[in-house]
């Protein structure tokens, strides 16, 4: 028996979409909400989509997040905005966040949007991506409860705080989007490898009692450890400043001592769009870009730019189906999502 149940794409976010409107969530912030959830499954990425659902309605049912958010504008500074998330669905607070440092950028050249009072967003890239879409450059980071060991350490002690950067093509619909995770592997992709059945390489993470461990169960309830040693920790460091510290937010270590659950509400995001007509010209910049990736496909190796897999996953998806473990959709039967 296949251990994968396909669906349409359109099909899952009407689903997730009604699952968040029965619970409380306004229709147009459901839509985009199951619209970025989806999508990551949609783009070869379960560890960050539909899987967050039932969690996302345990929140929602107790008040962690608020179904309803007052999304606004705390400050503006020319290029420059700090935006309030009232804790809603992370996903939407990041979408109107990014869509405001590219409307900055278009007027200025660049623009920078810092979230404040957000919780948990899925994934860096779609955000980066959706810059890209509107002809910007796009960057974006996010600080997140304790979840990687770093300096020698063996224990959670800060997050793994992802970082994307999305480069727009002439073909807008397939952007370049580096997304990466400070750590080895993101946590969540050592969740998928658990589900899975697999054994994690050497290096990923730590067990509960700080030995090196190739067992993600056992990560899973100790640390992930950074990627490059104090490269990732470094970097990691950097993101929690650029983000908690700048907004005047929570840190980390903040945000896991009142919710230990994943959701991190009170994190802060940053979000920073740059408009290349404003640089060397867009049509200049997207022949470089183009020439530069030539250039690398005529090396003997295999070259995939960041990106190129999830888009091609996407394509080939979009006409089979979104693939879904049959552990995942057992979690959404089990909150009234039947697929």
């Amino acid at each position: 028996m296949s251990e994968i149940v396909r669906i349409a794409y359109a099909e899952l976010s009407r689903k997730v979409a009604t699952a968040l409107e029965a619970a409380g969530v306004p229709a147009v912030i459901a839509a985009l909400e199951a619209e970025v959830m989806a999508e990551a499954d949609l783009t070869g990425v379960p560890s960050h989509g539909v899987r967050m659902l039932p969690p996302l309605l345990a929140a929602l049912k107790d008040g962690r997040v608020t179904a309803a958010p007052d999304i606004r504008l705390k400050r503006e500074f020319g290029a420059t905005s700090l935006l309030d998330g009232d804790n809603g669905p992370g996903r939407t607070t990041s979408c109107h966040a990014m869509n405001d440092a590219v409307a900055r950028a278009r007027q200025f050249g660049i623009g920078a949007c810092l979230a404040m009072h957000t919780t948990h967003w899925g994934r860096a890239h779609a955000y980066a991506y959706r810059a890209a879409q509107q002809g910007m450059i796009g960057i974006c980071t996010t600080n997140a409860m304790p979840t990687m060991a770093v300096w020698g350490g063996t224990g959670k002690i800060i997050g793994n705080n992802p970082l994307a950067i999305s480069i727009p093509r002439a073909e807008t619909q397939a952007p370049l989007v580096l997304d990466m995770a400070m750590s080895q592997a993101a946590v969540g992709k050592v969740g998928t490898w658990l589900r899975e059945g697999r054994e994690v390489p050497q290096g990923w993470g730590l067990d509960a009692s700080g030995q090196p461990s190739t067992d993600a169960k056992a990560i899973l309830g100790g640390a992930v450890l950074p990627f490059g040693g104090h490269k990732g920790a470094g970097l990691a460091l950097m993101m929690e400043l650029l983000t908690a510290a700048l907004a005047g937010g929570a840190f980390g270590n903040e945000i896991i001592a009142g919710d230990r659950s994943g959701l991190d509400p009170d994190s802060c995001k940053l979000f920073i769009a740059l408009n290349p007509a404003a640089f060397g010209g867009t049509d200049v910049f997207e022949a470089r870009v183009a020439d530069y990736l030539a250039y690398l496909g005529q090396d003997a190796a295999p070259f995939t730019w960041p990106g190129e897999r999830g888009w091609t996953e996407r394509d080939e998806n979009l006409v089979q189906g979104v693939p879904l473990h049959t552990e995942i959709v057992a979690q959404l039967a089990a909150v009234g999502v039947v697929i």
